[in-house]
Formats: structure tokens, sequence, C-alpha cells
């Protein structure tokens, strides 16, 4: 596994246009995706076993893949930024960070204009933490 990008807060931030958009795209698609699998779900379980697919579900399940495969798109467009997506529902994505030389995320969530939460790498969305006063490690570059 390669070592992960590691941003300050000011670098996070830059790619919040781009970041914001890919996630937008994203939480949108996945709503859509449970809605075609939810659709086909329908269709495979009134299909009688012993005949063939019917033509509308092979189109639900084409449907299906196909929003798949944009999500993992979109996963693919952020992870090459060098963030880490972490939930569909709340658009949450974090940033590796160090904070007292250690390794941290830095937490944003759709819909906030800036990085304002932390939190450790095991923690999640819940032990979120302001980032006001918190001594974050200089990179070296």
């Amino acid at each position: 596994m390669k070592e992960p990008r590691l941003f300050t807060r000011e670098e996070a931030e830059r790619t919040l246009p781009l970041v914001r958009r890919i996630v937008r795209d994203l939480m949108l698609e996945h709503a859509s995706w449970r809605r075609a699998v939810a659709r086909y779900e329908v269709l495979a379980g009134a299909a009688k076993p012993a005949v063939a697919e019917p033509a509308e579900q092979v189109a639900a399940q084409h449907d299906v893949e196909a929003h798949a495969s944009r999500i993992e798109g979109y996963l693919d467009e952020l992870q090459q930024v060098g963030c880490v997506f972490k939930g569909f529902e709340d658009g949450l994505v974090d940033f590796h960070s160090l904070r007292e030389n250690r390794l941290v995320f830095l937490c944003w969530r759709y819909g906030e204009e800036r990085i304002t939460h932390w939190h450790e790498l095991d923690a999640g969305a819940a032990g979120r933490q302001p980032l006001e006063h918190v001594p974050f490690t200089e990179l070296e570059r």
C-alpha cells in the first residue's frame, strides 16, 4: 500500500472546489444506484425461475451496473486527489494530515465551506473535533 498524501489544512481546502463537485455527483449517483437496485430487485422477485430473464429485468441489471461503474469512477477521482471518501449519506471526506507528528484526518462534510474539524484515524466522523487552536505539524516539502 502506498504512503498517503499528507495535507495541510490550506492544501486540503484548495482541493475543495473539485472535491465538492465530485462528492455532489457521487451522492446523486449513489441515490440513483439505490433506486436502480430497488427496481431490479422488484423485477427479479417477480420473475419466474424457469423462464429466461425478461428484457426489462436485463435492462434494469445493466442500469445498476452503469450506476456502479460511475460511482467507481468518482471514487477513483477522489483517490487521485489524495483524499479518502467516508460516506455516501453525508458526503464525508478525510484528508491525511499530521498533528503533533502523528497521522490524523482533517475532516470535511459536504455542505461545509471550509475544513473545520479533524479526528483520529480510528475515531470516524463521530470523533470530529474543532480545528481551533489545535497544533498541527508543518509538512516539509
